[in-house]
């Protein structure tokens, strides 16, 4: 985590504690390695955030994760942002639109690059940030049909939550991000 570590570095001392967080879920989860990586990047990559998104990938690299796992991650970013706002809508207004066709692509979303379950877990942390229920809902109980527990799933989310908490203190730090 030297690209990580390097940045958390710089954070003001207020923020001493997003620090701590980051460096914990990041290193104390029940999420492998391509999964940490990938939902760091995923939320970094939906907070567009440049800082975080250049050093998770140069420590991702360096920890071995495989650049599929990355790309699914980075997709998973996009399309959430398009598919949160949605079904976002959907299911705050309902009624009809809840009957009508997407008509959006989401091909990546059936099929990954990698790993379907690592996929349900970056589409699950890039929807919290989002603030998308029903895309939540969704994701966990395609990441629970898949093989993921609550703990995986919790995890995710404690990732996409610390590099949001992370972001602003970056920003608060006075450099473009």
């Amino acid at each position: 985590m030297d690209a990580t570590d390097a940045l958390l570095a710089t954070l003001p001392a207020h923020t001493a504690d997003l620090a701590y967080d980051l460096a914990k879920v990041l290193g104390e989860t029940r999420l492998n390695v391509g999964q940490r990586w990938g939902c760091a990047m995923a939320s970094a990559v939906t907070l567009r955030d440049r800082l975080l998104t250049d050093a998770f990938a140069t420590d991702a690299a360096a920890a071995g994760v495989a650049s599929a796992t990355l790309e699914d991650a980075r997709a998973a970013a996009a399309l959430m942002a398009m598919n949160n706002v949605y079904y976002r809508f959907v299911d705050s207004v309902g009624g009809e639109h809840a009957h009508l066709p997407a008509g959006l692509r989401m091909k990546r979303v059936a099929r990954p690059a990698g790993s379907k379950a690592d996929f349900e877990l970056f589409a699950l942390a890039a929807s919290a940030l989002n603030g998308c229920q029903a895309c939540m809902r969704h994701h966990e109980a395609k990441g629970r049909a898949v093989g993921l527990d609550a703990t995986q799933l919790h995890d995710a989310v404690r990732v996409a939550a610390a590099v949001r908490g992370t972001s602003v203190a970056l920003f608060d730090r006075g450099d473009p991000g």
